[in-house]
């Protein structure tokens, strides 16, 4: 296996990042977590377009279905505890340079949002990691999934004239994990949170009523099915407790999920995730921002008795994100190195290795 990497550029704290179709072809977004830009690249990491300057806080990007270039992003939440003014805006192309920016609701402290499509009807979902405190650190008051039917035309919307929106779930602590899944043709999101890995299924028909089902109940952060062992059914990865240091699998063993692995070495403020085939191979791609700042790859080496090898592709960068693309018939990943406000491009290839 060979892992070549490239910095295509560097931005304060990046964060976020999205693949997006925009005439024509793809092309990558990385926004920051603080009051600063947001850049758009195209596959081999050329910089093209600056899309705005700030305001920033950009947790989460979404595009929208069926749009040129049209995406959803989170806007002005700076850290849990500075989040308050946090918002949802539409990010709209008009033109080289010029995209219009247009609030599509204020929703404090929303921490992560998808899009889930089911028959003719788009499900927007967001998810609120808290949802008041009083002083720094205050966790006492826990976070939301909102949803709302997502019309065609959101033009319409503005600071005045906002998406209503109604809350699903309550009762969430430390509401931070989120992860859009479409398994099977069926598209769902899983969040995680102090309450465990829930899974939230939209209705099977306009107007009908979301599934709800808890997976796993012991604490996460984060959290990807895989299916390690090819028995066609996922194994879950999960990141515990909140931005902690805890790398466990689960497997599904008469009809509920046990952990069947927890690696041995405390992995500080896990946090970047990605989990699917890989050069033919359930893989998951794991980072770490504290500690030695890691970014990882974990395969299963037995399948019978799920033996797992973790094999380091780099090191002292702290990614916050990953993403996985293809470009010209590789495999790559961009990174949010956001410890060292590195953007950077992982290509994953068989043979050997180098970085």
């Amino acid at each position: 296996m060979i892992c070549t990497k490239k910095i295509i550029g560097n931005l304060n704290k990046c964060y976020s990042l999205l693949k997006l179709d925009y005439n024509g072809t793809e092309h990558l977004v990385v926004a920051s977590e603080k009051e600063d830009k947001c850049f758009m690249f195209d596959l081999d990491g050329n910089y093209e377009e600056t899309l705005w300057e700030k305001p920033g806080g950009v947790m989460d990007m979404e595009q929208v279905p069926g749009t040129n270039g049209q995406f959803l992003a989170i806007n002005k939440f700076y850290s849990p505890d500075n989040s308050e003014s946090a918002k949802i805006v539409t990010v709209t192309p008009k033109g080289k340079n010029n995209w219009e920016i247009k609030t599509l609701v204020n929703l404090p402290f929303v921490h992560r949002i998808g899009i889930l499509k089911c028959g003719d009807v788009n499900y927007f979902i967001a998810a609120t990691i808290k949802s008041a405190h009083a002083f720094d650190n205050d966790w006492t008051c826990p976070g939301r999934v909102w949803v709302a039917e997502l019309p065609k035309d959101l033009s319409v919307y503005d600071e005045d004239n906002q998406l209503e929106m109604k809350a699903l779930l309550s009762g969430l602590f430390h509401n931070h994990g989120f992860r859009k899944i479409k398994d099977n043709e069926e598209e769902y999101v899983l969040i995680g949170a102090d309450n465990g890995v829930i899974k939230l299924a939209p209705p099977k028909s306009k107007g009908g009523e979301w599934t709800i089902q808890t997976l796993v109940s012991d604490p996460a952060s984060d959290m990807i099915p895989v299916d390690f062992d090819n028995d066609g059914v996922n194994e879950i990865l999960t990141f515990s407790p909140f931005h902690g240091d805890t790398l466990s699998i689960y497997k599904k063993i008469n009809g509920e999920y046990t952990k069947v692995y927890t690696h041995s070495k405390p992995l500080e403020f896990l946090h970047a995730i990605w989990g699917g085939n890989l050069l033919g191979e359930p893989t998951v791609i794991a980072g770490y921002r504290g500690g030695d700042k890691e970014l990882l790859m974990i395969k299963c080496t037995d399948k019978s008795r799920l033996k797992f090898d973790i094999e380091v592709l780099d090191h002292d960068i702290g990614p916050a994100n990953i993403l996985h693309f293809v470009n010209n018939g590789v495999d790559c990943f961009l990174s949010s190195n956001r410890e060292i406000d590195e953007i950077a491009v992982y290509e994953i290839s068989n043979e050997g290795k180098t970085v």
